[in-house]
C-alpha cells in the first residue's frame, strides 16, 4: 500500500479544513482497498460479520447519496444498494459485485457531494430533514458528520485489511 494521502494545512479556514479532512478520510478508505483483487475485498472481517473492504466502499457511496443528494438538496434519490426489505444491502454481496462498479458508484457519487457542497455555505441550512427531528442540517454539521462516518469505517476498514493480507498503517 502506498500512502499518499494529504491532510488539510494546519492553518486552513474552516471550511477548507472541513473540506480537507473529509478528503482525506475518503483518500484513506481507497488506500485500504488499494491492491487487492475482488475476491480480498469482499473478505469479511470475521465470522459472522459480513463487513468488508467492498462492503464499506458501497456503503459509503449510500452515506454520500443520503447525505448530500437526499438531505442537503432535497434529492429523491433512492438507495443504491439497500432497500426496505435488505437494509444492509450494501455489504450482502455476491461474486457479481465488483471494485470496478463499486468504487465507481462511489467516485460519482462524491463528485455529486461536491458540487452539491460547493453550491452552499456552512451556515446554510439542508432541504431535506433528519428524519427522527424534523430539522433541517447545516452544511458544516453534515461535513462533520461526514469525517466522523468516515473515520470509524476507515477503523473497520484497516483490521479488516490487516486480517486479508497483513497490510497495516494509519
Amino acid at each position: 500500500m502506498t500512502n499518499e494521502r494529504r491532510g488539510p494545512a494546519t492553518d486552513a479556514g474552516e471550511r477548507a479544513m472541513l473540506e480537507g479532512w473529509l478528503e482525506y478520510h475518503r483518500e484513506t478508505l481507497a488506500w485500504k482497498c488499494e491492491g487487492l483483487d475482488d475476491a480480498q475485498l469482499r473478505t469479511a472481517a470475521v465470522p459472522p460479520s459480513e463487513l468488508s473492504l467492498l462492503g464499506l466502499v458501497r456503503h459509503m457511496a449510500d452515506v454520500e447519496r443520503s447525505w448530500f443528494r437526499r438531505v442537503l438538496v432535497g434529492d429523491d434519490a433512492g438507495p443504491i444498494h439497500y432497500s426496505d426489505e435488505d437494509r444492509d444491502g450494501e455489504f450482502h454481496l455476491t461474486e457479481a459485485d465488483t471494485w470496478k462498479e463499486a468504487y465507481a458508484t462511489w467516485q460519482g457519487e462524491i463528485a455529486i457531494a461536491r458540487r452539491n457542497a460547493a453550491l452552499r455555505g456552512l451556515d446554510d441550512l439542508s432541504e431535506g430533514r433528519s428524519r427522527f427531528t424534523d430539522k433541517p442540517f447545516n452544511l458544516r454539521w453534515i461535513y462533520t458528520h461526514m469525517i466522523e462516518e468516515y473515520a470509524r469505517h476507515n477503523g473497520h476498514a484497516d483490521l479488516i485489511r490487516e486480517r486479508v493480507d497483513g497490510a497495516t498503517g494509519d
